[in-house]
């Protein structure tokens, strides 16, 4: 008996066709068209499905993240499944499996692709990126990489993969060290392995409040003044180059944490990670000196999900950061 995958279908451009009168995407749950078409693809594997939400990425919550979790461990624990497989819209996508990267500890493949092209679109790209995806959760090299997405016969790390591109069907990419591996007809293969290490989060619901502030030339910060007195729980601070602000963004900022605000020092630069190299105020020194925490070269969305998972576990920032 062949391996059994789950994949769980989430919504996104992959479920997506052309409304006849608007002549745009709309949703369109065709989660038992795309199973219908690959059955016979691969027919060396079992499938089971979950329909959790026929939704667009951008109304994909942290909520409904954890709850995407929380469906794998109990699959996995009641059910033989090998693998896992979460279709999801291309906007937020990342999010979603960096997220997954932290939460999940399963010694099983986890694998995220969505398309860019809806299902009636020519050049459809979802059946493909579905079945690449598919294969990559097949192959036992796979297993015990955390979360994986698979893209345009693209293998990358949930740690490492941004949307690059608004509609390139090649958007998902890993800027400072490529792809994992790729894809080949129906081969995988594996070049390397990823660059961070695994860290483990469980939080059992997510109840704390987490924003992003973007640094630009003149900040002055005063969004930093509304979040704070809206009582949110941490801030991560999109800064400058190798981590710096404005001297008006470093006052605010010592006021975040002087009430009680965990700060996540992230950089607007693709590539590289933040480091404390300059101490005049607001450089990078500056603001480890006030106690601010560094997001390394993680981009602010994912430690703004990083962080929101610390605190909803009730851990301390200074141990994960």
């Amino acid at each position: 008996m062949g391996k059994t995958i789950l994949i769980i279908f989430t919504g996104g451009t992959i479920t997506m066709s052309s409304d006849e009168m608007k002549t745009k995407s709309i949703l369109h749950d065709n989660h038992l068209e795309l199973l219908e078409k690959i059955r016979p693809k691969i027919p060396e594997a079992e499938f089971e499905f979950i329909l959790y939400s026929v939704l667009p990425s951008p109304s994909i919550t942290p909520n409904d993240m954890l709850e995407i979790g929380k469906i794998i461990d109990r699959e996995y624990k009641n059910k033989k499944i090998d693998g896992v497989v979460i279709t999801h819209g291309t906007d937020t996508l990342e999010e979603t499996a960096y997220f997954l990267d932290l939460y999940t500890d399963l010694p099983i493949p986890i694998v995220l692709t969505g398309s860019m092209r809806s299902f009636d679109e020519f050049g459809y790209d979802g059946l493909s990126n579905l079945i690449s995806a598919i294969l990559v959760a097949l192959d036992p090299n796979s297993a015990d990489r955390r979360v994986l997405v698979c893209l345009n016969d693209e293998i990358n790390s949930a740690v490492e993969v941004q949307k690059t591109h608004t509609i390139a069907l090649d958007t998902f990419k890993s800027l400072e060290f490529g792809p994992l591996g790729i894809v080949d007809e129906r081969t995988v293969h594996y070049y390397r392995e990823a660059t961070y290490k695994n860290e483990t989060i469980k939080p059992t619901s997510i109840n704390k409040k987490v924003e992003i502030v973007k640094v630009v030339s003149g900040s002055d910060g005063e969004i930093i003044d509304y979040y704070i007195d809206k009582g949110v729980n941490g801030l991560v601070i999109e800064a400058l180059g190798r981590g710096n602000v404005t001297v008006a963004v470093a006052n605010k900022i010592k006021d975040a944490i002087a009430n009680n605000i965990a700060v996540v020092i992230t950089s607007r630069c693709p590539m590289g990670m933040v480091k404390g190299s300059y101490s005049y105020e607001g450089g990078g020194h500056h603001l480890r000196k006030l106690g601010t925490l560094s997001g390394s070269s993680l981009t602010s969305e994912k430690a703004r999900l990083k962080l929101l998972l610390v605190l909803s576990a009730n851990l301390d920032p200074k141990d994960y950061f």
